[in-house]
């Protein structure tokens, strides 16, 4: 029978590269019956590493490992299912899987299956139980579920609405790099829910997310230089980061953006560009920017006018 120093041989192979010894050190001991070894391999045919990435002999090796009740097997098995890799897509299956390795205290199956509670997948939708799910997995410091036990509690979805919970939760996961929480920590600081009212603090978080490239912080770093808030007015650097956020797409950011252009604000003053932007604000719902670009053209001659319809055409050639 495998033992743990055939099963730490294999490991100490794999986190050196060298995956052909790994393979063959986890095959080996796999066929034993051993499950650590059954659900790394299945790992590695998952991932395609050292072997030609293949689910389905992932799934053969996580099936094998889970049916002995391998908490780690049983997640993948269920991420397998929720996806529809090498078996067919099955919600129910998920969620079998998921609640087997959750029981046993997995903490990405209790994300996962608060997952699937919130969203309705392979059970009846139920924000209690979804909180009860992201609340185990957070507790075990999940990031993610840290993230969306915020979330429940910001909106009072499944729990009380408590801004102070929703702010320890949303601080737990930025603290571990979560861009969406960084953001939404930023706006709980801006606005003062659940903590008192820092336009500093707000800045700070926004920046985080920003630099990670979440568009939402984006445009909110924008505004807090646009207007000066928790930092020095700039307008160039408002620009800067309307301008990320609007060549991701961002409608909000794209008006802004053509504001600058409209007014000379950390730009030299140019209607094309306004108006370019202001098109593609509009396109995306946004009325203020339908407003701004319909004024914009009295000032604008008609070969402005035709250069910034094909400069947002041209744009949105880029398939965003």
């Amino acid at each position: 029978m495998a033992n743990d120093a055939d099963f730490d041989a294999g490991v100490n192979a794999y986190q050196r590269g060298d995956y052909a010894t790994a393979l063959l050190i986890f095959r080996q001991i796999a066929d034993q019956g051993d499950t650590n070894a059954q659900n790394t391999l299945g790992v590695m045919y998952e991932n395609g590493q050292g072997i030609t990435q293949s689910y389905l002999e992932a799934a053969k090796w996580y099936r094998k490992a889970a049916d002995q009740g391998d908490a780690n097997a049983q997640s993948n098995m269920g991420v397998l299912y929720a996806r529809g890799q090498a078996v067919t897509q099955s919600y129910l299956e998920a969620m079998m899987w998921y609640r087997k390795a959750a029981d046993q205290g997995h903490v990405n199956a209790q994300a996962n299956l608060g997952n699937m509670y919130f969203q309705g997948r392979g059970v009846t939708q139920d924000y209690a139980l979804a909180t009860k799910w992201y609340r185990k997995a957070a507790d075990q410091g999940n990031a993610d579920a840290q993230y969306n036990l915020g979330l429940m509690y910001s909106e009072g979805v499944g729990v009380t609405q408590d801004d102070a919970a929703a702010v320890k939760w949303f601080r737990k996961a930025a603290n571990q790099g979560i861009a969406k929480a960084q953001c939404y920590l930023g706006g709980m600081y801006e606005l003062g829910r659940g903590v008192t009212q820092d336009d500093a603090a707000a800045v700070k978080w926004f920046r985080k997310a920003a630099e990670q490239g979440d568009v939402f912080a984006q445009v909110n770093l924008g505004g807090m230089y646009d207007l000066g808030l928790g930092i020095t007015q700039d307008y160039a650097l408002a620009t800067k980061w309307y301008r990320k956020a609007a060549d991701q797409g961002n409608a909000d950011a794209q008006y802004h953006l053509g504001v600058m252009y409209d007014n000379g604000w950390g730009v030299t003053q140019d209607y094309v560009q306004a108006h370019m932007w202001y098109i593609l604000s509009a396109a995306r719902g946004n009325k203020i920017a339908r407003e701004r670009r319909d004024n914009l053209v009295e000032w604008m001659t008609p070969e402005q006018i035709t250069e910034a319809q094909r400069l947002a055409r041209e744009w949105n050639g880029r398939g965003l």
